[in-house]
């Protein structure tokens, strides 16, 4: 058994982690062992560490990124970080690299990668990256190509890997230049016939699951809510007719997420960090959604204990890579390293 030890960046609650460090590849002759993480939310380190390493506390360094001493977080065969998406998703404000707070937040990882050359790494972020400032993704690419790896670049679409949610990331896989192994993009075709729907994944959650408690919602919001259809956000139900006026919202930005409602027949919106304005989630029987069902939408299992606030776990959980789908990326790059043929297609991000 080869087992690689995984550092990460920025990990979040443990998405990411749980995902890779639950693969291995066809013949178990691969897997992943966790080495070190960082994050700099108390508690997101206290969530990962809970469910990912609880023998191992000293290894999640909480703090920002870069008061990190990365010399000495210790030698890894692989790394993986989903670097701040603030800079470059289309809710945000679209800076890009520009953005002096989180816009340069990637150079951390490609520190990483030519500090302790790792075997292979794993880089996620939003789909809104592809366009942010005039050429912000091909200088990461670069900075990532020019560390030494050969990248595959693919927009994933996580309804088509089985996951109930309409979330699409970017995910770049670099393997070493000197290493004779190359990565495909695993094929969605095996998912085909996956049930993706929101009722489906919402479903039989135990009663005493934690993290499952419903948030009390005014009485003019939960009426605000009975005129929207599910699978409507607000301004669909204006635009309807639907909607009295005095449940109008007035804001300059129409963020598709306002009051949205998950179609219980379909695969649920992009569950997102973000809070206030109606931007939460919420079930097709007019109530918010409970952060166990957010946790499920994003495929982590209801033994994934999330720790703080209701409003901190929502975060948490919003920020989050979905399981499922690190899970499947993991397992192609370990098949690639064991040498094991499986359905692929063509990355669809060419450099």
């Amino acid at each position: 058994m080869h087992e690689f030890k995984l550092g990460e960046l920025y990990c979040g609650p443990g998405g990411l982690a749980l995902g890779a460090l639950t693969s291995q590849s066809d013949n178990g002759e691969y897997k992943l062992t966790h080495a070190w993480s960082n994050d700099y939310d108390h508690d997101t380190c206290l969530t990962y560490t809970f469910n990912i390493c609880p023998s191992m506390p000293e290894s999640v360094y909480e703090g920002d990124v870069r008061d990190l001493d990365i010399k000495k977080l210790g030698k890894i065969d692989a790394f993986a970080y989903g670097f701040p998406c603030n800079s470059f998703s289309n809710v945000g404000e679209h800076k890009g690299l520009a953005n002096e707070k989180f816009g340069q937040l990637y150079w951390y990882g490609v520190e990483v990668l030519r500090t302790y050359k790792p075997k292979f790494f794993i880089a996620e972020n939003v789909s809104g990256i592809k366009s942010a400032g005039s050429n912000d993704f091909q200088i990461i690419l670069n900075d990532l190509r020019d560390s030494g790896y050969k990248l595959t670049t693919h927009l994933y679409k996580s309804e088509q890997y089985g996951i109930p949610q309409t979330r699409h990331r970017v995910i770049v896989v670099g393997i070493r230049n000197d290493i004779k192994v190359d990565f495909k993009v695993p094929s969605p075709e095996p998912y085909t016939n996956a049930d993706v729907s929101s009722r489906t994944a919402l479903a039989d959650i135990p009663e005493n699951a934690t993290n499952h408690e419903i948030r009390k919602l005014s009485p003019k919001v939960i009426e605000r809510l009975s005129y929207i259809k599910p699978g409507q956000n607000i301004w669909q139900a204006e635009d309807a007719g639907t909607l009295p006026e005095e449940y109008w919202i007035h804001t300059h930005t129409k963020i598709s997420s306002i009051y949205r409602k998950l179609d219980p027949d379909k695969p649920s919106p992009t569950i997102t960090a973000a809070g206030g304005g109606g931007t939460y989630g919420y079930h097709w029987t007019d109530r918010e959604l409970t952060n166990r069902e957010r946790a499920r939408i994003q495929t982590f299992p209801d033994d994934f204990k999330f720790i703080g606030k209701y409003s901190s776990v929502r975060k948490q959980i919003g920020m989050a890579v979905p399981c499922r789908l690190a899970n499947i990326v993991t397992t192609a790059v370990l098949n690639s390293f064991a040498g094991i043929q499986y359905p692929w297609i063509e990355a669809n991000l060419k450099e």
